[in-house]
């Protein structure tokens, strides 16, 4: 595949004026093809411009690297919206994945670094909300929202608003016709870990007309719709983990679901179910899950504002927001996520958006790719082979000409003399 036919799709899919063109398609095809680390230095050699154009774009142009996101979501969003399924027979068709997660840093002299607490330990860096569309099993990187520190705000005269708040207005100046076109509201599911346990998150989701299923923090106060009517209003609310001890009548059942792995292997899960309230939210099906013949009895507390779901398609559903984790691995592990040493936290929201707008370009079948390469590994390889063919085809194409082989002796002299 000819580098230049890659190089002309880049520039066909995404809006950038045409002075930027050359210095965005060849960032994005550097972080497209296989490499050890996608840093400046690398990317200059790989393309042959020079280090500074891409330490400036990534510096002066970060409303470019966020506004390509956009349509290269949109554009990607509309191509699937056309026919879409339902999703493992759920009865939600659009999915919205909500998950943070953290940019590690060598040290806290970068704009906008903060320590994070991290597993046993501390991590030192940036933390990024991101929010992905599930569209049968297409996954589709939104707008990232950046955590902005309070020094920062005061610094570039930003108010400052905490990270659930943040998520609040993403969520209400979202605008799915978008990306969707015309859609039933009803069809559309909001799935996020128990750190977004929020009244005001889960309220801003209902006031959309979507459906949530959100993981609960054991603190959380719900009560029975049975207790509603016969038990005073001050005895009435109580922690979720205590309310499923004071509801042992609830009968446990156990359902087997196949896991996404290549083994095919199955997880047995044992569930209570019952329909309640949550605390300043609304009636919801509230449902205990943990996995059999597990010593450690860690369970998971499930609310659902979806009355019409039964328990196995909450649970089946909530697993789902596995998927979002397979992007964070992803684009950390092959597109160079973390792989960024600049000072300004405008540099850093540059790259990461292009990261994801390279992710995208992966998943929209780039000339060359056969249609077994499913993964992105698989797809960057196909790619950096197409290169090195073209390279070695360069090479013969000298040697087969007169005095070329002379010629490309004086060549590599001269690359050695250099370097």
């Amino acid at each position: 595949m000819p580098a230049g036919t890659l190089h002309t799709w880049i520039t066909r899919h995404i809006a950038v004026r045409r002075r930027l063109a050359r210095i965005c398609t060849g960032y994005l095809f550097f972080l497209m093809v296989a490499t050890t680390k996608h840093s400046l230095t690398e990317a200059a050699r790989f393309s042959g411009l020079h280090p500074s154009l891409f330490s400036k774009l990534l510096q002066s142009h970060a409303q470019v690297a966020i506004t390509t996101l956009d349509h290269l979501s949109k554009t990607q969003a509309r191509q699937f919206a056309k026919a879409l399924p339902r999703v493992h027979g759920l009865p939600w068709k659009i999915v919205i994945l909500l998950d943070a997660t953290l940019q590690h840093r060598a040290s806290l002299h970068p704009e906008n670094t903060h320590t994070f607490t991290h597993g046993k330990g501390y991590v030192i860096g940036h933390q990024w909300t991101n929010v992905v569309l599930v569209l049968g099993d297409i996954l589709i990187p939104l707008k990232p929202i950046p955590f902005f520190r309070k020094r920062y705000c005061r610094t570039h005269d930003l108010t400052y608003q905490s990270e659930h708040a943040r998520v609040v207005a993403y969520l209400g100046a979202l605008d799915l016709e978008e990306y969707l076109g015309a859609y039933d509201r009803r069809e559309v599911l909001v799935l996020a870990d128990s750190g977004y346990d929020d009244k005001k998150i889960e309220k801003a989701i209902a006031a959309k007309g979507w459906h949530f299923i959100i993981a609960l923090s054991k603190t959380r106060s719900v009560k029975s719709q049975a207790l509603a009517l016969s038990t005073p209003q001050s005895q009435q609310w109580c922690h979720i983990d205590t309310f499923f001890r004071r509801h042992r009548r609830l009968k446990w059942n156990t359902i087997r679901l196949a896991t996404g792995g290549n083994k095919r292997k199955r997880m047995d899960l044992r569930i209570r179910h019952t329909s309640g309230y949550l605390r300043h939210v609304g009636k919801v099906e509230l449902v205990c899950s943990e996995q059999r013949n597990r010593p450690d009895g860690r369970r998971k507390y499930l609310a659902c504002n979806d009355l019409r779901a039964t328990a196995r398609q909450i649970v089946t559903g909530y697993r789902m927001r596995w998927a979002v984790e397979l992007f964070h691995k992803c684009v950390k592990q092959h597109l160079g996520f973390e792989d960024v040493a600049t000072h300004g936290f405008d540099a850093v929201m540059s790259h990461v958006h292009w990261v994801y707008c390279a992710y995208i370009l992966l998943h929209l079948s780039p000339p060359g790719l056969s249609p077994g390469c499913q993964s992105i590994s698989d797809k960057q390889r196909t790619l950096q082979q197409g290169l090195v063919d073209k390279e070695k085809r360069q090479i013969l194409q000298k040697l087969t000409q007169i005095g070329g082989v002379q010629r490309y002796k004086d060549e590599l002299r001269q690359a050695l003399a250099g370097t």
